[in-house]
C-alpha cells in the first residue's frame, strides 16, 4: 500500500570514495546481526514452537508413542533394538535402583528422541514440499499430475488442525535471484517508458554493473540468505520505513473503511464498545493461535510472522532511526476526544470487559465537559511531524509527562472519538465519501496518534475506520483483523433495538483516567510548527472513493481471466487517457510464501500493456484485434505476478544489492539510477480473505470496502481496489492537490470508462460468436455495449435494522 512512497524515498547518500576493503567488515557485521536477530526471534517463539511448531505431530502424539513403547516392553518386545537397555545403563544413580522405574525413564527418553527425530524429518519433508512452486506457474484452472501429487503430500504432512504459527518452521527461505536475470527483467520493464537514447544509456550502465560490481554484491546477499531468516525483509523494514525521516501521515500510513452503505448503529459510544471488544477478541484468538493460517488457493500456507506485532506496538521516533516497541500484553486503550487523552481499562479481574461496559466508558468520555489543557489539543500533531523533530521533543515529554506518554505508547491500540460525522450521505454521495477517506488518512493533522500500530476512529454518527502505520506489517495482516472486527461486531455481538450494545452497564466501574501532560514552554512552539506542517500536508492530499457497480469478479471470471490483471490493464488504459503517456507502475505483491517474506513489486506497465492501450486508442483497430492484445497483456502480467510471488521479482533484489553497495561505500551509477526513478502510478489490491464471515447474499451491503493510501510521487496517483462480493469493485484514489497534472476524480472517471470499454470487448466477442452461430441478429458498434451505456450511480445509504 503506502510502501511505494517509502521505497521511492530510499536514496541514502554515499561517500564520493570508491569501494573500501576495510568496510567489508561493516557489511559482514550487519549480516551477522541480521542472522542473530533472526535466531533471537526464533528463540522468543519457543512457546509457539512448543504449541504449534511440533506440527504435524502434537504433544499427545508423544504420549501415544510412549504408551506404545511401554506396551511393547510389557509384551516382552524391544522396539528400540537394544537402545533402551543401553540408556538404562547410562542413567545416573539418582534415577533410582528400582528396575521398573529405570525402565520407564529409559522408555521416556527413547520415545522423546524418536519423537523428535520424526518431527524433524516431517518438518524437513514439508519444507522441501513447500519449496515447490510449479503449481503457481500452471495455467488458471489446470492442474498437472505432479501438482496433484504434491498437493496430496502437503495435506498428509500438514496435519489436520494447524494453528497460526504451525508452518513457520517449515517455510522455505526466500531465494536470491540470479543478478543477470534481475538486470534483464529490469531493462525489459523500463523499455516502454524510455526513449531509445535513454534506454541504450541504461543498458550500458547495466552491463558495467554486471561486469564490475554485481558478483561481489551478490556474494554478500547469498551469505545473508544462508545465515538470516530472510535476505531482504529486515533491511526493507529498517531502511525503507524506520530510517525514513518523513512524517508518517500520508507517507507511511494507510486507511481501512467501514461498510459503505450501512451503519449498524448511529451511537458513537456503542459502535466504539463493540468494535474495541471485537478487536480484543481477535487479540485473544491471536495469543492462543486460534486463527487459522492463511492458505493461498486453499493449499499453500503463507508466513504468519507479521501477525505478532498487530497489538501493543508503537513506532518510537529516533533522531536517525525509529524502532518498533512491542509489549507482550496491554490491558488498556488510549482514547483521544476533543484534544483530551484518556486511559480506558479493557479488563476486569474476571477477564475482558463486555461491550456494554466498554460503551459506558466511552460514553463517560463523550459526556465529560472538561476542556483540553493548553496545547494538549494539538499534541498529537507531533506524531505527524518529521521524525527527527518528534524524536527530540519526545525526550522532553518522556521527562515531564512520562506517565501519560507511557499510557499512550503502551496501549493495546489507539482510539480516536471524532466529534464530526463521516460516511456516505444522500445530499452529496461523492463528496461525502471523499471527505470520509481524507478523514481516515489524514484527519485534521492533530487527532490521530500516528505512531501506534493502528488507530481505531469512530465518528459521531457511528461510522468507523482504521488508520494503520505501515512499518510493522503489510495490508493483508491488518485487513484480516479488520474483516474479523466488522463481522464480529455486527453479526455476533450485535446491537439492541435502541442501538446500544447488548448487555447491562457496569456502573461500579471506575471512570476512565484523564491523562495529564506537563508541557514545558519550549514544546508549545514546536507543537504549533508541527500542527502547521500537518495541516499543510493534510490539506494537500486529494482522496476519492469510487464505487464501481457495473460488474465485478463474477463477470471477469466468466471471461476466464485473472480479476487483478483485468483491473491492472484497465488502469493502464485509464492512466494513459489521463496523462497521455505511460509511466512506471508499482503494484504490490506478497512474498509470504517464504519465511518472513513481505512484498515484491510487479511492474505492470509492460510492452504488451502498452500495445493494448495504443490499440484501444487507435480507431482503426477492431475489437478482435484489441482483445488479442488484451489477453497477451494479461498473460504477461500474470507471469510477472507469479514470478514476484515466487521470489523472482526485480525490485527487492535490486534494493538489497543497493544496501550492500551502501555498506561498502561502493559507487554504482546503475543502482543510483534505479533509485532515482519515480512511480507515478502506485497500485495495490486489497484481498478479501474471510468471505465466510459475511453473508453477501442476504446482506450484500455488509462487506468490507477496502481502503487507500497516499500517492508515491508529487505528480502521481495512489490507487487501491477491492472486489466487494462478486458484482462490485471499490477504488480508492489519491493524489496531491498541489499538482496541476493530477485529479483524483478525473482519474476515477477514466477508470470507469476504461473498465467498461474493456468489458465491451468481450461482449463484442460474444456477439460475434452468436452471429457466426446464427443465434443473434446483426449488430455493430466499436467498443460499446449495454455496460457502457450505464452511468455511475451511488447507492443510497440506509439505516438498516441493527443485527439482533
Amino acid at each position: 500500500m503506502a510502501e511505494a512512497h517509502q521505497a521511492v524515498g530510499f536514496v541514502p547518500s554515499l561517500t564520493p570514495d570508491g569501494a573500501d576493503p576495510e568496510l567489508a567488515g561493516q557489511v559482514l557485521r550487519n549480516i551477522y546481526l541480521s542472522g542473530l536477530w533472526s535466531w533471537k526471534r526464533h528463540l522468543s517463539r519457543f512457546r509457539n514452537d512448543f504449541l504449534s511448531g511440533v506440527l504435524p505431530a502434537s504433544p499427545f502424539s508423544w504420549l501415544f508413542l510412549f504408551s506404545a513403547i511401554q506396551l511393547a516392553w510389557f509384551l516382552q518386545l524391544d522396539p528400540s533394538l537394544g537402545l533402551m537397555e543401553k540408556i538404562k545403563e547410562l542413567l545416573p544413580d539418582w534415577a533410582g535402583q528400582h528396575h521398573r522405574l529405570r525402565g520407564v525413564l529409559a522408555a521416556a527418553l527413547f520415545a522423546s528422541c524418536l519423537w523428535g527425530a520424526l518431527i524433524f524429518t516431517l518438518h524437513v519433508a514439508l519444507r522441501l514440499l513447500l519449496s515447490y512452486h510449479g503449481w503457481l506457474l500452471e495455467p488458471h484452472g489446470a492442474m498437472s499430475s505432479a501438482t496433484k501429487t504434491w498437493l496430496a503430500l502437503v495435506r498428509i504432512f500438514s496435519g489436520r488442525r494447524p494453528m497460526l504459527f504451525s508452518y513457520q518452521r517449515s517455510l522455505p527461505r526466500q531465494p536470491v535471484p540470479s543478478v543477470q536475470d534481475t538486470v534483464r527483467k529490469y531493462l525489459e520493464s523500463i523499455r516502454p517508458v524510455l526513449s531509445d537514447e535513454d534506454f541504450n544509456w541504461r543498458a550500458v550502465l547495466a552491463q558495467e554493473f554486471l561486469k564490475q560490481q554485481a558478483s561481489l554484491l551478490q556474494w554478500y546477499l547469498r551469505l545473508k540468505s544462508w545465515w538470516a531468516a530472510n535476505y531482504v525483509s529486515d533491511w526493507w523494514e529498517e531502511f525503507v520505513y524506520l530510517r525514513s525521516r518523513s512524517p508518517l501521515m500520508v507517507n507511511s500510513n494507510y486507511y481501512l473503511t467501514d461498510f459503505l452503505y450501512v451503519t449498524p448503529t448511529p451511537l458513537q459510544a456503542a459502535r466504539a464498545g463493540n468494535a474495541v471488544h471485537a478487536l480484543l477478541l481477535y487479540r485473544h484468538r491471536l495469543q492462543r493461535q486460534e486463527i487459522s493460517p492463511t492458505l493461498l488457493m486453499g493449499m499453500r500456507p503463507l508466513c504468519s510472522a507479521q501477525y505478532e506485532r498487530i497489538f501493543n506496538t508503537t513506532r518510537v521516533p529516533g533522531v536517525q532511526k525509529d524502532h518498533l516497541r512491542h509489549l507482550r500484553d496491554s490491558q488498556h486503550v488510549a482514547v483521544l476526544h476533543r484534544g483530551r487523552f484518556f486511559r480506558v481499562g479493557t479488563h476486569s479481574p474476571h477477564g475482558l470487559l463486555p461491550p456494554r461496559a466498554l460503551e459506558q466508558q466511552f460514553q463517560r468520555i463523550l459526556d465529560d465537559p472538561s476542556p483540553a489543557c493548553p496545547h494538549e489539543e494539538h499534541l498529537a500533531a507531533l506524531t505527524a511531524a518529521p521524525r527527527g523533530l518528534w524524536a527530540q521533543l519526545r525526550q522532553t515529554l518522556k521527562t515531564r509527562a512520562a506517565h501519560a506518554l507511557e499510557a499512550v505508547e503502551g496501549a493495546a491500540f489507539f482510539v480516536s472519538l471524532d466529534p464530526e460525522p463521516a460516511g456516505l450521505t444522500r445530499e452529496d454521495p461523492a463528496g461525502s465519501l471523499d471527505a470520509y477517506a481524507h478523514a481516515l488518512l489524514a484527519g485534521r493533522g492533530h487527532d490521530r496518534w500516528f505512531d501506534k500500530s493502528f488507530t481505531l476512529i469512530i465518528f459521531s454518527n457511528g461510522k468507523l475506520g482504521l488508520s494503520v502505520e505501515h512499518s510493522w506489517a503489510d495490508c493483508p495482516i491488518s485487513g484480516h483483523m479488520w474483516e474479523f472486527t466488522l463481522a464480529t461486531e455486527c453479526f455476533q455481538l450485535g446491537y439492541s433495538a435502541d442501538g446500544h450494545c447488548k448487555g447491562c452497564p457496569a456502573p461500579a466501574l471506575p471512570p476512565p483516567q484523564r491523562l495529564q501532560w506537563d508541557l514545558p514552554d519550549q514544546v508549545h512552539l514546536s507543537i504549533s510548527l508541527a500542527l502547521r506542517g500537518a495541516k499543510a500536508l493534510s490539506g494537500n492530499i486529494d482522496c476519492h472513493i469510487f464505487p464501481f457497480s457495473h460488474f465485478g469478479k463474477s463477470f471477469i471470471r466468466h471471461c476466464h481471466l485473472s480479476s487483478d490483471s483485468f483491473v491492472q490493464m484497465a488502469l493502464q488504459l485509464a492512466h494513459f487517457r489521463d496523462r497521455g503517456q505511460f509511466c512506471l507502475t508499482y503494484e504490490s505483491a506478497m512474498t509470504r510464501l517464504f519465511l518472513e517474506g513481505r512484498t515484491e513489486t510487479v511492474r505492470s506497465c509492460t510492452r504488451e500493456a502498452c500495445s493494448f492501450v495504443r490499440a484501444m486508442e487507435d480507431k482503426e483497430k477492431t475489437d478482435p484485434q484489441c482483445l488479442v492484445l488484451f489477453r497477451a497483456a494479461v498473460d504477461k502480467h500474470q507471469a510477472l505476478l507469479k514470478a514476484a510471488m515466487s521470489g523472482q521479482g526485480v525490485d527487492r533484489h535490486l534494493f538489497a544489492l543497493y544496501v550492500v553497495s551502501r555498506f561498502l561505500h561502493m559507487q554504482s551509477p546503475f543502482l543510483a539510477q534505479v533509485y532515482s526513478e519515480q512511480w507515478q502510478l502506485s497500485t495495490s489490491q486489497i484481498p478479501v480473505q474471510q468471505m465466510h464471515l459475511f453473508d453477501v447474499h442476504n446482506y450484500p451491503d455488509y462487506v468490507s470496502s477496502g481502503g487507500g493510501f497516499g500517492p508515491a510521487d508529487a505528480h502521481g496517483y495512489g490507487v487501491s481496489y477491492i472486489f466487494m462480493g462478486d458484482d462490485a469493485i471499490t477504488f480508492h484514489i489519491s493524489s496531491k492537490k498541489s499538482s496541476t497534472k493530477t485529479d483524483s476524480r478525473r482519474l476515477g472517471r477514466h477508470i470507469e470508462a476504461a473498465l467498461l470499454d474493456v468489458a465491451s470487448l468481450f461482449q463484442a466477442g460474444q456477439r460475434m460468436q452468436r452471429r457466426f452461430s446464427g443465434s443473434a441478429e446483426e449488430d455493430s458498434g466499436h467498443r460499446c455495449g449495454f455496460l457502457s451505456s450505464k452511468t455511475l450511480n451511488f447507492k443510497t445509504p440506509t439505516d438498516s435494522e441493527p443485527f439482533q
